[in-house]
């Protein structure tokens, strides 16, 4: 599959192959589709917010908002594309020969290797839908009034794309053998999670008390 290809794809397309036997797109890409999403609503929100005369006083706040939400989105975009070409690369180093003892080394160095990037991008992915999240809770009190439900349909979207997309760090970390990786992965996820659930929570309620 080429990984490149995909935002090509109409949103039929994409739905068809990844209920499809295909192994691609899978939990770190889908993860990183709900993210830009959540990106998109962020964005949406901010646009709706620019330009009106009721929130000329938050309009520079707002801008920037919309400036940050939309890198995230574009960066979301990579990941998805980049955790399909992860997969790959993975299935490329396990059909490496393994013959003799320097060819099972060769292999086994580069498996390591690989398992570390494919967990490195849906890590990526995971931290990137929480800076939505942030932005998220920083356009809830200020954002146009008429279309805040949506930043609350971001925050949620944000919070659920990174607890999915950690879900493919957690089933390859194990096999990586550096430990010292290992825990500072973990601590990264404790800090996602815990953070994250604040920030949801908070921006929920900030849009709930402005229906």
């Amino acid at each position: 599959m080429d990984s490149k290809q995909i935002w090509q794809w109409t949103t039929e397309e994409f739905l068809t192959v990844s209920a499809s036997s295909s192994p691609t797109p899978g939990g770190g890409s889908v993860s990183a589709y709900v993210g830009a999403l959540a990106a998109s609503m962020t964005c949406m929100v901010a646009n709706l917010t620019i330009g009106k005369e009721k929130y000329k006083d938050v309009e520079p706040r707002v801008k920037e908002i919309l400036s940050q939400a939309e890198m995230v989105l574009e960066l979301l975009k990579k990941g998805l594309s980049q955790d399909i070409a992860e997969f790959s690369n993975f299935m490329g180093v396990l059909k490496l020969p393994k013959g003799t003892e320097e060819e099972k080394a060769l292999r086994t160095g580069k498996l390591q290797e690989v398992l570390v990037s494919a967990t490195d991008t849906p890590l990526g992915i995971a931290q990137n839908c929480f800076k939505v999240l942030q932005l998220a809770q920083e356009l809830a009190p200020i954002g146009n009034k008429g279309a805040i439900s949506d930043v609350g349909v971001a925050a949620y979207l944000a919070e659920n794309a990174l607890k999915s997309a950690m879900l493919s760090v957690d089933i390859n970390l194990p096999q990586i053998k550096d430990q010292d990786y290992q825990e500072r992965v973990k601590a990264e996820r404790t800090r996602l999670f815990e953070q994250a659930a604040a920030i949801c929570a908070d921006t929920v309620a900030v849009v709930q008390s402005r229906l």
